[in-house]
């Protein structure tokens, strides 16, 4: 009975969630707001179908870790540095802010202090997967405005981890047997403990680990061991530290990022964490009682005038006093005009301890849904209001205190010629060959390879190289798949070659695609996936036979040129 509980609880929870999120995707808003709607469905708190909530607990604990594995993997201290002048105060000032606004709010509804506390931290802290979306969507990533949201950002998650760790030393049952002060010595000894052992044995060991397994050369053990590696340190460091297993499996992620192999384990081990990830939305929404929304209206609404008018007016604030342009400070401050994925983490801690009540899970998933719906709409009217004070000059100077003056427009760095840029995929007898061809002749090809130390070697000998599997979207856009003008996949052996062609021309419709293909067979097929040009192990091996019998039975050049074309057409897909 307890397997078809958790076949029930797999299938009911994602069901509903593609469902749902397919609907939210379809009319422009977060599917994260679906996958929340459909917990709200399959949960105990609505009539109908009800999946088993504990069970969708478990698995929304892997959700966490690997969420938080992901957030390790793929954090650059390089964003943050760029901007930290103005993110990391920001940051700090805005998480106090949004704090101080929570606790106050829930204060006068009678709540404790430690309850409003743990409340206001859980509305300071925004979430990734919306930011990057509606930054994307309104072309703003790559922009100042963009960076310096998801620095920003990047400040907020790492507050988040630091929260992670300390709530349950101060709230839990070693913050009463000890004094703070001694629960906080030993914490700091704790993680310090922790952050060493990952960063001097770890940071040599993983990889280490790492290179014997991907010498295999197997897809499926590589993705096991990053999963192993990514749970393995987020419950050893919860068993052994007494530490969360969300910094456990934050420090796991910095680790794989740092190494080579950290492109790899974003394309092949993460799509396990979007599904668990899935799964962990579900869980959040299944707390969500509508009846007792309807108890608490005032609440819901306090609750989301901090998020949407609160959050944003102090990061505004902050942006303008450091004389940020008036459409980057309104652009920053309403990209964080949201709460998600962190504040449920957050939630879930404060309900573990004690502090937090179902009510205020009830509250913070609300607010989550309302403001995830709005950001995008809130967002969208940054360059309305930003050509509005335009027309008014005692306006735009009192809210515009830098030298900018206009719209911001995303000025992308300069890149080199892409006409002269190829992707070579393979660096075996036929890829080495072409790249050092396309050197010769001016060109700047980058090698993606399957190989890790021939990816050193390249390296080391100052040609652009990427470890991954061409195959994967990700692992394409990093090589510069979107600029360059040419990609040629120069493996036979490679199975997926026509998905590797088919995510290259979505993320550039002008690139020129030559293949390799070992059999006659799949000329059409990579023809059809968008291949300008392919060539056939076995065709040329027919067509080289063919020449040599004419040269031995005397043909004249004229009729080897001529068989040549006809056999060549033989061999030309339909």
């Amino acid at each position: 009975m307890h397997s078809l509980d958790l076949l029930l609880t797999l299938t009911g929870g994602l069901a509903g969630a593609l469902v749902l999120g397919y609907v939210t995707q379809r009319i422009g808003l977060s599917p994260i707001v679906g996958y929340l709607l459909a917990g709200v469905l399959v949960g105990p708190n609505t009539p109908g179908f009800a999946v088993d909530s504990v069970l969708a607990e478990q698995f929304a604990e892997v959700g966490v870790i690997l969420l938080m594995f992901g957030v390790g993997l793929q954090f650059h201290v390089e964003e943050l540095v760029a901007v930290w002048r103005i993110a990391v105060p920001g940051a700090v000032a805005q998480s106090a802010a949004a704090t101080v606004l929570g606790a106050l709010l829930v204060r006068s509804f009678g709540w404790s202090w430690s309850s409003g506390v743990v409340f206001g931290i859980a509305l300071s802290v925004a979430s990734t997967v919306v930011l990057v979306r509606v930054l994307s969507d309104n072309n703003k990533l790559h922009t100042r405005s963009g960076h310096i949201a998801v620095g920003w950002l990047v400040a907020e998650d790492l507050f988040t981890v630091i929260a992670l760790v300390l709530l349950p030393m101060i709230f839990g049952e070693a913050g009463h047997d000890r004094s703070l002060l001694a629960s906080l010595g030993l914490m700091v000894l704790k993680v310090v403990t922790l952050i060493f052992l990952m960063v001097v044995v770890g940071s040599r060991l993983v990889p280490r680990l790492l290179d014997y397994v991907a010498a295999v050369r197997s897809r499926e053990l590589f993705t096991l061991t990053v999963l192993v590696i990514a749970l393995g340190i987020a419950v050893g460091s919860a068993k052994v530290f007494g530490v969360s297993m969300a910094l456990g499996a934050f420090l796991a992620g910095l680790v794989v990022g740092r190494s080579d192999y950290s492109l790899r384990a974003a394309s092949e081990a993460l799509p396990l964490r979007d599904a668990f990830a899935v799964l962990f939305f579900v869980s959040v929404g299944m707390l969500l009682s509508p009846r007792a929304l309807l108890n608490n209206p005032l609440l819901i609404a306090g609750t989301l005038a901090v998020v949407v008018l609160g959050k944003p007016a102090v990061a505004f604030g902050i942006t303008w006093l450091m004389r940020c342009p008036f459409a980057t400070s309104l652009s920053v401050a309403l990209s964080l005009a949201q709460i998600g994925e962190f504040s449920f983490m957050l939630s879930r801690v404060g309900a573990d301890l004690g502090v937090l009540t179902a009510e205020a899970g009830n509250a913070l998933v609300a607010v989550a849904i309302i403001s995830i719906i709005l950001n995008p709409v809130l967002y969208r009217i940054v360059k309305p209001i930003d050509q509005w004070t335009l027309t008014h000059p005692r306006l735009r100077r009192l809210v515009d205190r830098s030298r900018a003056i206009g719209v911001e427009v995303a000025v992308p760095p300069p890149r080199p010629d892409p006409f002269r840029q190829a992707i070579v995929v393979g660096y075996g007898p036929t890829g080495r060959t072409l790249t050092r061809l396309l050197r010769e002749n001016g060109f700047e090809p980058r090698v993606i390879e399957m190989n890790v130390n021939t990816v050193r070697e390249l390296r080391e000998q100052g040609v652009s190289a990427i470890y991954g599997d061409a195959t994967h979207r990700d692992t394409l856009a990093q090589a510069g798949a979107a600029e360059a003008d040419n990609l040629i996949l120069t493996s036979a052996d490679m199975p997926d070659s026509g998905d590797a062609i088919r995510h290259a021309k979505a993320l550039n419709p002008g690139i020129h695609v030559l293949a390799r293909a070992p059999y006659l067979r799949d000329l059409a097929r990579l023809r059809q996936a968008g291949a300008e040009g392919v060539v056939s192990a076995e065709g040329e091996v027919g067509l080289a036979l063919t020449e040599m019998i004419l040269h031995r039975l005397g043909a004249t050049p004229d009729q080897i040129d001529r068989e040549r074309d006809r056999v060549r057409s033989e061999f030309r897909p339909l």
